[in-house]
């Protein structure tokens, strides 16, 4: 199967794709920084940097009956963090617009639609319901619900909500929780990662110990030494408060005099400093150096390393940019894992009728796709 991943960001999604056997062959996405890092880890790959408006002008000039494109419009429209704008009238809920505006131009086979839960709340669920009945009269039956990423093998308590599409035929259901997986804990994830203080800014560093568990051992491959050892710096009056915060504790911990910078600290949200459980998945990696997300047992915010295992990215993985921007993209991210978990259907699912070789074939079509956007930044 080859895939087209649009809105791609890091490339989680691309990346669970490829391990579930689809070759994907081109990406859209632009926002620089995560352009970046998804052309660097997938150099096999053409990577367009390309407004979402471009999508609607899209021309693929193959058979799609392989063809599957996937991905998730920017959801912070959507996300139940977000409730000042969270609604109808932030512009970024229509950016699904595009999307399926390209699904009509291209006729993909498959369409994998991703995004936050938060979906099906906002404006009461009218969003998820727009996007599958738009698929429906573009030709394709549907398949929707949402999954924990926990219950798949990544070590973090995510609900995202997934769109399977079939044209023409009945597509397979969502993936059910495999039951030889058990639940990754925080500690099993990244016990072996070194030690670090706050403000660590050393990108590579060896392990700390040889591999403390197995899904640990599945993330360092190979490697003696990784990247992403970066840690936000934080304000003295921010880490004088850590030591008080146990684990599963939150600001709640802090005595309320050294909280006087908060004009009502009573309206705090709960992830605010929580410090993780090293014996349980972890919570929601969003934006986890403003919610000041707290190492376990060290009294600092979570590595880019760290929460790239927690949304079970390979160490073997970079993400480029500004600290800031690494830590972004993560929060952004599907889990590799559990797009894998999808993906995984579909393949099993779909039925190969010409099964000779066409990978140089596609692949001069792609780059002659991406002559069609002189206006566009290529990797």
């Amino acid at each position: 199967m080859i895939g087209i991943d649009l809105f791609s960001g890091a490339g989680g999604m691309s990346l669970g794709a490829e391990w579930a056997g689809v070759e994907v062959k081109l990406a859209i996405e632009i926002d620089k920084a995560a352009f970046e890092t998804y052309s660097h880890n997938h150099p096999d790959c053409i990577t367009l940097r390309l407004d979402a408006s471009a999508l609607l002008d899209f021309r693929w000039p193959h058979a799609t009956d392989d063809l599957i494109v996937f991905g998730g419009p920017p959801c912070q429209g959507f996300s139940t963090s977000n409730q000042r704008t969270r609604g109808e009238d932030n512009k970024k809920n229509w950016l699904y617009q595009a999307f399926i505006g390209f699904i009509r131009n291209v006729k993909p086979a498959w369409v994998v639609f991703e995004n936050v839960r938060g979906i099906l709340e906002t404006e009461e669920g009218v969003f998820a319901d727009r996007v599958e009945d738009d698929l429906r009269r573009a030709g394709y039956s549907t398949e929707a619900g949402v999954l924990n990423a926990a219950l798949f093998g990544v070590p973090q308590t995510r609900h995202r909500f997934f769109i399977i599409a079939r044209r023409g035929d009945v597509p397979p259901s969502l993936p059910s929780p495999p039951a030889d997986v058990a639940k990754v804990s925080v500690g099993e994830a990244i016990g072996d990662l070194p030690a670090l203080a706050v403000g660590a800014s050393k990108n590579v560093l060896p392990y700390r110990a040889g591999a403390t568990s197995d899904y640990a051992r599945s993330m360092r491959g190979d490697l003696e030494e990784c990247t992403g050892h970066l840690v936000s710096h934080n304000a003295d009056y921010v880490v004088e408060r850590y030591p008080f915060i146990p684990q599963g504790g939150n600001w709640q911990d802090i005595p309320a005099e050294m909280m006087t910078n908060y004009k009502d600290r009573m309206r705090c949200h709960t992830g605010i400093y929580r410090r993780l459980r090293a014996s349980e998945p972890s919570v929601v990696i969003g934006n986890y150096r403003k919610n000041m997300l707290i190492h376990p047992t060290e009294d600092r915010g979570l590595s880019v390393r760290e929460a790239a295992r927690l949304q079970s990215f390979p160490d073997s993985f970079e993400f480029k940019g500004s600290i800031g921007l690494q830590q972004q993209q993560l929060g952004n991210a599907v889990p590799p894992l559990l797009a894998k978990a999808v993906f995984r259907q579909i393949v099993a699912c779909h039925s190969m009728e010409d099964e000779q070789d066409h990978d140089v074939h596609i692949d001069q079509g792609v780059v002659g796709v991406a002559q069609q956007f002189t206006e566009a930044e290529v990797a």
